[in-house]
């Protein structure tokens, strides 16, 4: 029983039209899924991904009217998109020069040529070449973005914290992650981030965790993230709620989102993960070409569908 990798990465917009043009327009991302929170139908989920909805690939919003994120730790503090080549974080690199996107230099960061940028928002982000490592990628043939500079999935997900110990022990001991090396924050050398893998590793299973004892705590809000899911077999769900319940960690027990199947919890410092199945996947209500184009619902909300419509404004 073992966590496979990054399944997806939920952060907040305070825009969504602008949230939706940035993501399929500037990045060509798909949007696979336009859904509202189930727990907030007032406020749209919109999911991102590649060709196919796949697991491991889909950055995915909560629309909430809320101010900017004021950064700390505490926090999930970058996404990273996997990309193949040098040459493609050039033309990413020329994109962004070009649309007026802010971006830093092409660096090498823990052994990977690195490109980070940041969205109208503010959210944080990065390129990361992984040499084409993983699995197969599937294009999206509607991107405005070449098939072969398209972003191919996330991973590595860095987070903050201010002391790491306790961090650790769920990480290890209760996820089952592998400490494997740790390198210095480019910003300041003496912060180190210790990368986690889990599976089989690569950029696409790995959690980095900076250690940054002298930054407040981050306060939510929109260009910051709301929670991190790693992947699991669909038929290991059952055993991990068992697990979480033996070790007695707090959690939301089972909760199905039709979509996928999750348990969410919070890490000794605060910040929310999320175990989620790979299956059933997005197509199992709409068909695969036509992912994305209406507002989907899952069943238990599908008599509520005029009402929830009426409240959305239209991206």
């Amino acid at each position: 029983m073992q966590l496979t990798g990054i399944h997806h990465l939920t952060a907040v917009t305070g825009n969504a039209p602008a949230n939706h043009a940035f993501y399929t327009q500037t990045l060509g991302l798909r949007l696979v899924k336009k859904t509202v929170n189930q727990d907030d139908v007032t406020a749209y989920h919109l999911f991102y991904a590649d060709g196919r909805g796949s697991p491991g690939t889909d950055i995915t919003f909560f629309d909430w009217p809320v101010e900017r994120e004021q950064r700390g730790t505490h926090s999930i503090t970058r996404t990273g998109m996997r990309v193949a080549g040098a040459d493609t974080l050039a033309w990413w690199k020329r994109r962004f020069q070009d649309l007026g996107v802010t971006h830093s230099e092409v660096v090498e960061r823990d052994g990977r040529l690195t490109l980070d940028f940041e969205d109208f928002e503010g959210q944080r982000l990065s390129l990361i070449d992984d040499g084409g490592q993983g699995e197969q990628s599937h294009p999206w043939e509607c991107s405005p973005v070449p098939a072969e500079h398209q972003i191919r999935g996330l991973g590595p997900i860095t987070i903050s914290v201010p002391e790491l110990d306790y961090t650790d022990l769920v990480l290890t001991k209760i996820l089952g992650m592998t400490r494997v090396r740790d390198y210095a924050t480019p910003s300041n050398a003496e912060i180190r981030t210790h990368v986690y893998q889990m599976g089989t590793g690569g950029a696409a299973a790995e959690l980095h965790v900076s250690v940054e004892p002298n930054l407040p705590a981050a306060q939510p809000g929109a260009g910051g993230v709301h929670h991190v899911a790693f992947r699991i077999p669909d038929a290991d769900y059952e055993a991990w709620a068992e697990r979480l319940n033996h070790v007695r960690m707090p959690s939301s027990g089972p909760v199905d989102r039709f979509w996928f199947r999750s348990l969410y919890f919070r890490e000794p410092n605060g910040i929310l993960f999320e175990i989620a199945t790979d299956g059933p996947g997005f197509a199992a209500d709409e068909p695969m070409d036509t992912l994305g184009e209406t507002l989907s619902l899952p069943p238990f909300l599908e008599g509520r569908r005029q009402q929830i419509e009426a409240d959305l404004a239209p991206l």
